[in-house]
């Protein structure tokens, strides 16, 4: 609207000028000095307005390999998502209400069926334990995953886990079920949301569970990572995958991450250090000392039981100390990977029992490539997304301005 609005008043001191060269106006003269001022005045406002403009266009939102950022070694799957992982599906409610709530829920489900009867091989490795993690114990301790995975909003974890837990009863099947182990992790939105207010619903909830698909998915400023921020940029949800294994057998790995942490002079994107040349550049200034928090989830379809998991997640965190993480004292990094090979299930949905094979220890190391390479992506991925937002208290979160970053990883000479 603003530059339309310039254009006609440009068109409007055309017309002056029109009529300024009438032979019988007493004033034309001074008409004329005025219109010519208007002109060059308008002109020199189009022209900042179309620079401006020229700068938003460079900004459209890419994902990381859209610019030329391929981390690793690796090709990615079809959809560079979690959900190349067969039978995974990711759901997003996104609460984005006036200029106080700026929160959600994001569903992982590891399969199409029912989770807590047909259990999926699990394990949690914990980075940094400022979080409040639901459902961490159960997993370490059985070493299954029996629901969906939720995120949101910390201090809207026991809501949305009372939610998953009466989603989970009214199941068929689960009927006569006297225990649930809810599992939902969180990251701190509270300085672009009202946190305190804690505005998820059991309908919000649902919503999530119920929409998972499989396919693209989305990313930035959605589910639970629509309040989020992560080195000093607005963060959110971003995901990748990998295949990896022998050529005789290759596994697909897919990390999904809810990002919230880091300091903006710490970001390291490709190994160059973006974030210390953009500090100073960005008209909102980033004071974090780099607390915050980041959920990471990994599903792979190789046969990995509990032990595997646990280090397979393990590597999902070197992944995201490739990005710049300190994993400070006030960071909640978690890592929660599944396995959805179906022979590897438990519960009377499972099917026929199967020769348990799992994956031989010696075999592992391409899985630890995979899981480091989608992890670094799958953040860049969240901030490559996420738009600028405004929220609660008026509190502006900016985008990573990613001409500017292009430019940045040109000059070091690590775009592909």
């Amino acid at each position: 609207m603003t530059k339309y609005l310039l254009r006609r008043d440009c068109r409007r001191a055309d017309h002056l000028v029109a009529v300024r060269q009438s032979p019988f106006s007493a004033w034309s003269h001074s008409l004329s000095i005025f219109v010519k001022t208007c002109i060059r005045v308008c002109s020199f406002i189009v022209v900042i307005s179309f620079a401006h403009a020229a700068q938003q266009d460079s900004d459209v939102r890419v994902r990381a390999r859209d610019m030329g950022i391929a981390p690793g070694i690796l090709n990615p799957g079809t959809n560079n998502a979690i959900t190349d992982v067969p039978g995974v599906r990711v759901g997003h409610t996104t609460i984005y209400e006036g200029d106080r709530f700026r929160t959600g829920v994001t569903a992982i489900l590891p399969h199409d069926g029912n989770a807590f009867r047909s259990k999926v091989p699990a394990a949690i490795v914990v980075g940094n334990g400022f979080g409040k993690l639901a459902g961490l114990s159960q997993v370490q301790e059985l070493g299954t995953l029996e629901t969906p995975i939720l995120l949101t909003g910390t201090l809207s974890v026991p809501r949305v886990a009372d939610a998953l837990i009466s989603y989970m009863l009214g199941l068929p099947g689960n009927e006569n079920v006297r225990s649930i182990n809810p599992v939902v992790g969180e990251t701190n939105d509270g300085r672009l949301s009202d946190i305190r207010a804690r505005p998820i619903q059991p309908d919000h909830v649902y919503s999530a569970i119920q929409s998972a698909a499989t396919g693209p998915v989305r990313e930035g400023v959605v589910g639970a990572g629509t309040g989020t921020v992560a080195f000093g940029f607005k963060g959110g949800i971003g995901t990748s995958s990998r295949i990896a294994g022998k050529t005789s057998e290759n596994w697909t790995v897919g990390v999904l991450v809810q990002t919230n942490f880091g300091a903006r002079r710490s970001l390291l994107i490709n190994g160059a250090p973006v974030g210390a040349r953009l500090v100073g550049e960005v008209s909102t200034p980033d004071t974090s000392p780099g607390d915050g928090s980041c959920m990471i989830i990994v599903a792979t379809d190789a046969p990995l039981q509990h032990r595997a998991l646990e280090r397979l997640g393990f590597r999902a965190l070197m992944g995201m100390a490739r990005t710049g993480s300190n994993f400070s004292n006030g960071s909640g990094d978690y890592v929660i990977a599944f396995s959805t090979n179906p022979s590897l299930r438990s519960g009377p949905d499972a099917g026929t029992p199967q020769a348990v094979r799992t994956l031989p220890t010696e075999d592992m190391s391409p899985l630890f490539q995979a899981v480091i390479e989608a992890t670094e992506e799958a953040i860049y991925n969240s901030l490559f997304m996420a738009e600028s937002v405004s929220g609660f208290g008026g509190r502006l979160v900016e985008a990573l301005p990613l001409e500017r970053v292009r430019e940045i990883l040109t000059e070091y000479d690590v775009l592909r």
